[in-house]
């Protein structure tokens, strides 16, 4: 494992390069820091990942910190280090559930958590495992891994990911066994898992006797030019033999080059093996003088001998691979998965403004101010999220435009840098630091920016149908990212059909209204691969998508997809008059947003066909038309709401009962399918105990207890009056209901104070009493819901008062204009919460011709 820097990462890359001195040691990891890094890295080979992390549980209550990450530059992830256990984002789900949560590719992870790769918009794959120790839950292991798209996780890797946070589990068991608290309270420690396809240098040591020829080898030395050590001559004309014929001078350049001084002295050598095989040795050696031979002892020459002693250290292909890909005119640099720069040729030296022992090692946004702009992290953590290769332009600090080609792979990033010439427009975020709406100077400016974002999704949990979704897309989210042009397309059996236009040419999108989901348009490819696709210029928008119609603008364009809860619901087109980057930030937010957009669709598609199938019920079970009756006179008007489903459980009913009539108005609790559903069931029984010759007490409490049977949860309210037509005699009950107007001939009106029972649903032995009163000839009663005498922010008893003025002041008019008139005022309110019920009966004496109502004159 390899630790960079500090065991803590430390300010953020906004804060400028940091540089670790010798005031600034590395922080050792303690025991937890330890088994937690040990176990990232584990499960990350174990799956086949190229990064993982461990989620523990920290101080505050809910919260979970990424204590260790394993492959990815901790800066670039620094938005996910806190995650709440409440979120909708499957570490959260793991840790909530216990269950271990394994997503196979970018598909599944949008279907079932969209909150994630609205973040990480990007091909990959998953895995989470929650870690426990008895009965602790500690925290979560995580992996990224490259998707397998179609392909379920297999069993072998979710059971050796598993084993991998059990072993952890018990580790951390111990640790807080020892009263160390299993808590992550501090910045994550970054780790890099052990490269398994790096190869061990291999080495040999030689003594050269320069005077006999003769070699002292080790069998490193041996196996490095592919020769037996037993078998090997021990000559330098031997290891000669193995070197290509060019460079054999060069053993003797060594030689003659390591003077008295003891410096040693390097050659690059290539070997030619016996067996066919050659690589690149670096040939090293200082010269030893030895004393005269015999020295000290009797016989001893007078002079003594040189010698050169040193190493052979085998390159392979690697240094000849790198000397060819100095030649290149393009820069060529590579990346580990910290984001540090691990390799790069000449040229990418000169783009980059600085030399490998300058670079080399560092990480390459820290290293290259210019690259750090945050338009461009996006693409970093694409490339290390992904295995796709991704290209992007960036402006050197000398007005120089070079493209970015990022190649990723398991352990790594290989990055081209090549000079383009001046484009014919430069992307703000691109040129400028600072641009995008998460880097805006003042708080205060970046409260502005995000303003209308906020507004949007406030906005949409308040528009119903389809079409003020997307006015309200329009009026919110146009402004807020300075477009000009929005279109909506729906979902219909596989078809895309525009339901929305703004700011295109006339008639310019018809061609592509009902396109079918094969077809090779980014609108439907957005929604098809479930990622957003951004493009900074209509000239990229063609390069991507040759001979696609254009219209005349030049702008940059923003498709997005539309899926709500896994499901599919369209796709968004933001045109914008002028070409523009896209800031992560920018990305990030109109993916969040998209989700909700498609979410309001899909509620108003649920809408539209809830609110025909409740029109239809609520059609069919209101009374179609109301018994003629020779002395009494009736007449009723419903007005649905226009907030929610549109349609609602209040109710009328007019019953013949022999010589008697019923008159009946309710409303249930809520709208909808159900509420009508509901209506229709009470009703109908309301009717069959009325027409069952039961006393007004006896209807209601029957009502009353098939109501609960039906539904316990389920409230309603309703007034039963049983009027004598003959006599005008009347019995009423009241359940929970507000108190019916009764409108004398001389016009006077009063709110009735009838005695009444609570609102059905709630006690199965409530008792509902009885009122006695008598309905005049030119009198008329007037039954209501609430809804007629409700408005916001005013007293019922205000409404009550409206509604009864209104009544009196009818005379001269018919009952049916009357009618009419109560309901006027609530028909010119737009915003119509609840739905409404008014039920008129006029009581007539046989010989009254002119059935107009009395008392003063209509004003």
């Amino acid at each position: 494992m390899t630790w960079y820097g500090a065991a803590r990462p430390g300010p953020s890359r906004q804060s400028g390069p940091q540089h670790r001195t010798s005031d600034s040691p590395v922080r050792s990891p303690d025991e937890l820091g330890l088994a937690l890094a040990e176990a990232a890295v584990e499960a990350t080979g174990a799956v086949g990942g190229y990064a993982g992390g461990v989620y523990l549980r920290s101080e505050t209550q809910g919260l979970l910190r990424l204590a260790v990450l394993v492959g990815l530059p901790g800066d670039l992830m620094r938005p996910w280090w806190r995650m709440h256990v409440n979120r909708p984002f499957p570490v959260a789900e793991a840790f909530r559930s216990g269950q271990g949560i394994h997503l196979a590719d970018a598909e599944e992870a949008m279907s079932r958590f969209p909150q994630l790769m609205a973040g990480l918009p990007f091909p990959f794959g998953s895995m989470y495992t929650p870690v426990t120790g008895g009965r602790e839950r500690y925290g979560v292991v995580a992996v990224l891994r490259p998707a397998t798209t179609g392909q379920p996780v297999g069993q072998s890797d979710r059971r050796r990911l598993d084993e991998v946070a059990k072993r952890l589990g018990t580790t951390l068991a111990g640790i807080e066994s020892d009263g160390t608290p299993v808590q992550w309270s501090d910045e994550p420690i970054v780790a890099r898992a052990p490269d398994s396809t790096g190869r061990t240098a291999r080495t040999g040591h030689f003594e050269w006797d320069l005077g006999s020829g003769t070699l002292t080898v080790d069998d490193g030395l041996c196996d490095i030019i592919g020769a037996d050590p037993e078998r090997f001559p021990r000559t330098i004309e031997a290891l000669a033999a193995t070197v290509a014929p060019e460079d054999v001078y060069q053993l003797w350049a060594v030689a003659h080059e390591a003077g008295p001084n003891g410096m040693p002295v390097s050659r690059r050598l290539r070997l030619r093996r016996a067996d066919g095989t050659a690589s690149l040795v670096e040939f090293t050696g200082r010269s030893v003088h030895a004393p005269p031979e015999g020295a000290g002892e009797p016989g001893a020459g007078p002079s003594g001998r040189s010698r050169l002693t040193g190493l052979l250290v085998d390159l392979g292909a690697g240094a000849a691979g790198g000397e060819a890909v100095d030649r290149l005119p393009e820069g060529l640099f590579s990346l580990d998965r910290a984001g540090r720069i691990t390799y790069l040729n000449h040229s990418a030296q000169n783009l980059l403004g600085g030399t490998r022992d300058e670079l080399a090692g560092r990480v390459l946004w820290e290293a290259v101010p210019w690259l750090d702009r945050p338009a461009y992290g996006d693409y970093y953590r694409a490339a290390l999220l992904s295995d796709e290769s991704l290209q992007f332009q960036a402006r050197r600090p000398e007005g120089e435009w070079v493209s970015v080609t990022l190649y990723p792979g398991h352990h790594g990033l290989t990055c081209r840098l090549s000079v383009l010439e001046r484009p014919t427009y430069e992307p703000g975020s691109m040129s400028h630091p600072g641009a995008g709406i998460g880097q805006f100077a003042s708080p205060a400016d970046r409260a502005s920016a995000l303003y209308r974002p906020v507004a949007l999704a406030i906005a949409l949990t308040e528009a119903v149908t389809a079409r003020q979704v997307s006015a309200v897309v329009t009026e919110e989210l146009l402004p807020a990212f300075g477009g000009r042009q929005l279109a909506i397309y729906i979902l219909h059996e596989r078809h895309l059909y525009l339901a929305w236009e703004t700011g295109f040419p006339t008639g310019f999108l018809e061609p592509f209204d009902g396109v079918g989901l094969d077809a090779r348009l980014p609108g439907v490819e957005t929604l098809t691969t479930g990622r957003p696709i951004f493009f900074e210029s209509m000239e990229q928008l063609a390069g991507a998508y040759p001979g696609i119609p254009l219209d005349a603008s030049i702008g940059a364009r923003a498709f997005l997809p539309l899926i709500a809860s896994g499901r599919p619901v369209g796709s968004c087109i933001l045109g914008f008059d002028q070409p523009r980057g896209f800031a992560p930030e920018e990305r990030t937010v109109l993916t969040a947003l998209a989700g909700l957009i498609a979410q309001a669709l899909a509620r108003a598609q649920r809408y539209d066909t809830e609110a025909a199938l409740a029109r239809g019920l609520q059609d069919a079970l209101l009374p179609r038309r109301l018994p003629a009756l020779e002395n009494v006179e009736t007449v009723a008007r419903y007005l649905p709401g226009t907030q929610g489903m549109d349609v609602g459980g209040d109710w009328y009913d007019v019953i013949e009962t022999g010589s008697r009539i019923a008159l009946v108005i309710g409303d249930v609790q809520g709208h909808g399918v159900s509420a009508a559903a509901t209506m229709g069931q009470l009703r109908s029984a309301v009717r069959a105990f009325a027409l069952a010759g039961r006393e007004p007490d006896e209807v209601i409490r029957g009502t009353n207890r098939l109501l609960i049977d039906l539904d316990p949860g389920q409230f309603a309210t309703c007034c039963y009056v049983r009027l004598d037509p003959a006599t005008g005699a009347a019995q009423a009950v009241r359940a929970g209901h507000p108190q019916p107007l009764l409108r004398r001939p001389d016009g006077s009106t009063e709110a009735l104070d009838l005695p009444g029972g609570v609102v059905l649903g709630v006690d199965a032995d409530e008792k509902y009493p009885v009122s006695e009163l008598t309905v005049e000839p030119g009198a008329v009663l007037a039954l209501f819901t609430d809804g007629l005498i409700e408005r916001p922010g005013t007293d019922i008893d205000e409404g009550v008062e409206r509604l009864r003025t209104t009544l009196a002041r009818a005379g001269g008019t018919t009952i049916a204009d009357a009618a009419d008139r109560l309901i006027r005022e609530a028909r010119q309110v737009v915003d119509r919460p609840d739905d409404i019920a008014l039920l008129l009966t006029a009581r007539w004496a046989r010989t009254d011709t002119d059935r107009t109502l009395g008392g003063p004159p209509r004003n």
